[in-house]
């Protein structure tokens, strides 16, 4: 019998509701399954590159910091933004704050790490456009241990000092202002100003401001001088720039202070033959110590003719002198005011000082010792002893070189001597050459910048100068030779003969060159320079020479 129609159909309902099921279940799962699959590839978090496109297609807001600030070490921090997406910007309101240093060799800016300094600096506008120039910040704030002064926006002064008359200076007693000028020193001009000084860099202006006084109203005066200790040396002088001194006593020709410092002014070129290390020191690094060793670090330096890298290469020397940042006087915007300014510096002799006009009355040896200090040079003095004298041997490259170096060396060997060869290489890096010159007991080389070298030897240490042939004598003397004994060492000379020069093969016996040297001598500098000195090389006579070094070594004390 055939089931019912009703019977058939509840038979086949449990398979479809199964089916149907399955389908369900089947559909829930698929959609699961793709998302725990594919999300992670479509989260934005997940994948640096995608967030890299997403960001870069978001306009970025520019944020701008117009300060600048120094960590306790002195060394100066740039502060610079980061950039925030704006949304994140709408919901914090912040922004994350980055410092890094600036540039190693940031143009127009000398970036000193000095310990007992701290730079604060004035209006925010101000300092902006200073940064914008390459100019560094000035304020004399000593101690950088202590809180930060804050400065009035509107005054330009700490906002202690408010409402004062005068900015303390530790230039005391200053009964007058006046303005002092001495120009009868051969080598060097130079103005001290006392009062209400105002510095105008940017147009090469430093004026005296006084109050006008009824009973003598009397002229204003004014003095021009070029701070660079070779005032003979017309043709360098032109190079170098030069600056207006004058009195004032009209308030609309005075100029509002920008910056007020507590600590005298000294003002020096770095122009000239800087870069030259034997006028390095005598143009200015010992006629700046003379200036400014009586201030103990407490001076501020302005340097016009700014020469960065001169700077950055005697940055020992010159953090010692000064426990502040180096102004750039030619690019500085700001009216900068003192109490007392010293324009120029005290030069008295080719590398040394004369104590009877030195101020405490310094002298050569004083500098040596300075000298010692800033590189940390353990020998003082030449003593007794059974080791071997050590002789350094400067030796050139190219002009006025020695062709014979190895067997002058083998010469100072066989008379006890432990020799030091140096070239143009060893003595790039100032420090480290400036101990190997101070553990050698006698130093020998041809004329030229490098015996400069000797201001490192010790006191009882022995120079050997070869002259090169051309009537030199007398310069080479006034260079090397006079000094020497300012700074406690022997002095010896070692002058060529004809046969020792290298002119021999350039020139016929019959040459004026050695017939007649001062006639070259005579055609002026250049033409003396070009034969004589840059044409010129040595081969010692190591017979004639032996005596020479057997002296040097006789005069170390025993």
């Amino acid at each position: 019998m055939r089931p019912s129609t009703a019977a058939s159909t509840d038979g086949r309902m449990p398979q479809r509701l199964v089916l149907v099921a399955f389908m369900g279940c089947l559909l829930m799962i698929i959609p699961c399954f793709f998302v725990a699959v594919w999300k992670p590839k479509l989260d934005p978090l997940s994948s640096p590159n995608l967030q890299l496109s997403v960001t870069t297609s978001i306009k970025i807001q520019a944020v701008r910091e117009s300060s600048s600030i120094s960590d306790r070490s002195g060394s100066e921090m740039v502060v610079m933004p980061i950039s925030v997406n704006e949304d994140e910007a709408e919901l914090t309101n912040d922004t994350e704050i980055v410092r890094m240093p600036p540039p190693e060799e940031e143009k127009g800016r000398v970036n000193m790490t000095f310990t007992e300094a701290e730079f604060s600096n004035s209006t925010m506008d101000e300092e902006q456009k200073n940064n914008d120039n390459g100019i560094s910040p000035a304020t004399n704030v000593k101690d950088a241990t202590k809180p930060k002064q804050e400065f009035s926006l509107a005054t330009g002064k700490p906002k202690a000092e408010e409402g004062t008359q005068e900015i303390n200076s530790q230039t005391e007693g200053v009964a007058e202002s006046k303005i002092t000028c001495d120009l009868s020193e051969r080598r060097s001009d130079t103005c001290v100003i006392h009062g209400d000084v105002r510095v105008l860099g940017y147009s090469s202006s430093i004026i005296l401001s006084k109050a006008p006084q009824a009973d003598a109203p009397g002229e204003e005066n004014t003095w021009k001088i070029r701070p660079y200790a070779r005032k003979w040396e017309s043709s360098v002088m032109e190079i170098i720039r030069e600056l207006t001194l004058k009195e004032s006593t009209k308030p609309a020709d005075t100029p509002q202070c920008a910056v007020h410092h507590t600590v005298p002014a000294i003002v020096f070129s770095t122009g000239g033959f800087l870069g030259n290390f034997f006028h390095d020191f005598t143009d200015v690094l010992i006629p700046l110590f003379t200036t400014a060793h009586q201030y103990r670090g407490e001076a501020q330096f302005l340097v016009t003719n700014f020469n960065y890298g001169w700077i950055k290469k005697y940055e020992q020397i010159l953090r010692r002198l000064s426990h502040y940042q180096i102004i750039d006087l030619d690019r500085e915007g700001r009216v900068h005011c003192f109490r007392h300014v010293h324009v120029g510096l005290l030069s008295h002799k080719e590398l040394s000082m004369d104590p009877a006009k030195s101020p405490n009355g310094y002298s050569m040896a004083d500098f040596r010792e300075f000298l010692r200090s800033c590189f940390s040079l353990k020998r003082k003095s030449v003593s007794a002893g059974n080791r071997k004298p050590r002789l350094l041997m400067i030796n050139r490259k190219g002009p006025r070189s020695f062709t014979n170096r190895r067997e002058v060396a083998s010469l100072a060997r066989s008379l006890g001597y432990k020799v030091v060869v140096a070239g143009p290489e060893e003595t790039k890096n100032l420090s480290r050459f400036a101990r190997v010159v101070n553990s050698c007991d006698v130093m020998m080389g041809v004329h030229g910048a490098g015996l400069t070298n000797m201001l490192f030897l010790p006191t009882d240490a022995a120079l050997v100068q070869v002259i090169p042939w051309g009537g030199l004598k007398y310069a080479c003397g006034h260079d090397f030779g006079e000094p020497a004994p300012d700074m406690g060492i022997r002095y010896l000379e070692y002058e060529i003969k004809e046969g020792e020069s290298s002119l021999m093969r350039q020139y016929p016996r019959s040459h004026p060159v050695f017939t007649d040297p001062l006639s070259i001598h005579k055609q002026g500098w250049n033409v003396l320079w070009s034969v004589f000195l840059n044409k010129q090389s040595v081969r010692l006579d190591v017979r004639r020479f032996k005596g020479v070094l057997q002296e040097a070594m006789n005069a170390l004390p025993h």
